[in-house]
């Protein structure tokens, strides 16, 4: 799919993008007519095999390109919502934002997030799904609109082929974790195990030392309050001694951990075997994925509210501190959440729009979604502090001393808050089994996004049978071997370095501001309204290209300077400092997916035939 222009130089494609016909991915063509007389642009469809059939609107809306198979659309619409819900709605919800919301001011930091959301959030979200429903391709030939910006596809394969390639450990971890939930006695409440050390100690009231002159009369046990500040709860131990069995720095990877490889193997299993055949099969999957964790956290909430201690919790997630508005900060919390939890720049959300009918109503369902995926952080706020306020209360300390973000909420707080709990191997399993389900539909979609990238890229005399099996069999595969630095004893540190640099903030900034320069100046704004009303039958509110046009490129690109002049370097629980070569293969994670679209640009710009001259007489004339 490319612009079909009379000029030999490349060149042309950009800078006649509003004049020249596109063809679109089922190989017809649309002509935009001269807007100078103030009409509607028209659009002419020109079928490529006789006797197809077209959509009623005169759209033939499936395959991906002349000669390619007709494309592969849901079976149900809501099948594509559920998807959605299953990509976006994720562990990032549970166990990002409340922290986030505390930490920046509790109900306060809501004003930020709203303001972002419809500044940012919802204008991107929605032109990756419109953008994907309209070209029917995958995250990488959807930029034919504008070739010369088609690094923009291979930046977003990039990040979600690391990102599928780590985020499957916390699914790893969690199996393993709901596997011992069902022991009589959950194994980190106690401290008489193998990977236990003397100095781990089962229940400590930190108000019992407060007294300076205690510091070497014995509190509990036979250990002083000198000894007691160098001791660790049983939880701790099981995650660092056991399933992690960490060592002392990137430089000592260890032995592999065959349990979490099992687990390993386990989870891509299930990931392969739910993905080969599609959406038709991925479509239904979702149902349970993305409905049963909602439920499970209904009854958290339930059981979390009729614990003491649960209304403080509560109370200190939503309390308002109106100061924290003047902090840049905050502000700066807010977008990042955003843009990791609607998992905008992934292209995965382009590849589910693609497979939608071709007048679906996507600008309704973009509405849909983000209120769906906000009030789910929202509401999940209330279940973890319900939690963290009971478990607060149990060991009399202040919330604040509780209260974690990411893997240390999911495997170390809340299972510190199951164990003070009856019946506590019940409530586990339960958690951990939500927390499976959460990943689980976010890495069936991953996969999916780039698989979908993957085979758009393949003519239509390259199909074989079995060419989709093959190609999600090769992906997980790859992503699996690499996985395999991740289950050893120094695992964690190369866990964090995906996590921190390959789909870190700014390259998700870099992809999104991108996005929007090329949709709203290069292929232009007015342009692509114009493209969605034919899709849906009117156009989207103004605001939405105001947004893309000047608000939410400042927003992407103000956080992106934040973060790149706040930049501090990687330490693992703030005691190990990263090597100067750890943080260099950091770095060329993010930049191998931010450079595609420099390269890809510079590259199509020199093997272009023709001068600038030329293209500046093209303009002339």
């Amino acid at each position: 799919m490319e612009y079909h222009s009379n000029s030999n130089s490349s060149l042309t494609h950009l800078e006649e993008t509003k004049k020249k016909p596109l063809t679109l991915s089922n190989g017809g063509e649309y002509l935009p007519e001269s807007a100078s007389n103030g009409n509607t642009p028209i659009m002419v469809v020109v079928t490529t095999e006789p006797g197809s059939g077209s959509d009623k609107k005169g759209i033939v809306p499936n395959g991906a390109g002349p000669g390619y198979p007709e494309r592969e659309t849901w079976t149900r619409q809501m099948d594509f919502i559920m998807s959605c819900i299953g990509f976006a709605v994720g562990l990032g919800n549970v166990w990002r934002f409340p922290y986030l919301c505390y930490k920046n001011g509790g109900g306060v930091f809501l004003i930020p997030y709203l303001l972002i959301v419809f500044a940012g959030g919802i204008p991107i979200f929605f032109l990756e799904i419109a953008l994907g429903q309209f070209m029917k391709a995958g995250s990488i030939n959807v930029w034919n609109i504008a070739p010369l910006f088609k690094g923009l596809g291979y930046a977003s394969m990039v990040i979600v082929f690391f990102c599928n390639t780590y985020y499957i450990m916390v699914l790893a971890w969690g199996l393993y974790y709901l596997i011992k939930s069902f022991n009589p006695i959950l194994p980190w409440s106690t401290c008489d195990n193998e990977w236990n050390t003397p100095n781990c100690i089962e229940s400590f009231h930190p108000e019992d030392c407060k007294n300076g002159s205690l510091a070497n009369v014995t509190i509990s046990g036979n250990m002083t309050c000198a000894e007691l500040a160098k001791a660790q709860s049983p939880i701790v131990e099981f995650w660092e001694n056991k399933v992690l069995s960490i060592t002392s720095g990137l430089d000592e990877p260890g032995h592999i951990k065959w349990e979490m490889l099992l687990c390993l193997i386990a989870v891509w299993l299930l990931v392969y075997f739910c993905v080969w055949k599609g959406v038709k099969s991925t479509g239904k999957i979702v149902y349970f994925t993305a409905i049963f964790p909602s439920l499970v956290l209904i009854i958290l909430l339930v059981r979390g509210v009729t614990l003491p201690g649960a209304y403080d919790g509560i109370m200190y997630y939503i309390s308002p501190d109106w100061s924290k508005l003047g902090e840049a900060q905050v502000w700066i919390d807010a977008g990042t959440q955003i843009f990791f939890s609607y998992a905008i720049g992934l292209g995965a959300l382009t590849a589910l729009g693609s497979y939608n009918r071709f007048n679906n109503d996507c600008h309704k369902d973009a509405f849909i979604l983000a209120a769906i995926n906000s009030g789910t952080s929202f509401f999940a706020g209330f279940v973890v502090f319900s939690i963290l306020g009971f478990m607060a209360a149990e060991q009399g300390v202040d919330i604040s001393l509780v209260a974690e973000s990411g893997p240390g909420l999911a495997f170390i707080a809340y299972p510190k808050a199951v164990t003070l709990l009856p019946v506590s191997p019940l409530w586990a399993a339960l958690f951990f089994f939500m927390l499976l389900l959460l990943g689980l539909d976010s890495q069936f979609v991953g996969v999916e996004g780039f698989v979908t990238g993957i085979l758009d890229l393949f003519p239509g005399k390259y199909q074989h049978r079995y060419k989709r099996e093959i190609a999600v069999a090769i992906c997980c595969s790859l992503c699996c071997i690499i996985d395999l630095s991740m289950v050893t004893e120094g695992g964690m540190y190369v866990f964090q370095l995906f996590d921190y640099y390959s789909a870190s903030g700014m390259t998700l900034l870099w992809q999104a501001f991108w996005e929007c320069v090329v949709v709203a100046w290069v292929y232009g704004a007015d342009r692509f309204m114009d493209d969605i009303a034919r899709m849906i039958g009117y156009r989207p509110f103004f605001w939405i290209k105001w947004c893309w046009l000047f608000v939410t490129p400042c927003v992407c690109m103000g956080i992106f300077l934040f973060h790149l002049i706040n930049y501090k370097p990687l330490t693992y629980n703030n005691e190990y400092v990263y090597p100067w070569w750890g943080e260099v293969i950091g770095w060329c994670l993010a930049l191998s997916s931010m450079l595609c679209i420099p390269v890809s640009f510079l590259y199509r710009l020199c093997r272009a035939k023709g001068t600038f001259k030329e293209v500046r007489d093209a303009k002339n004339n």
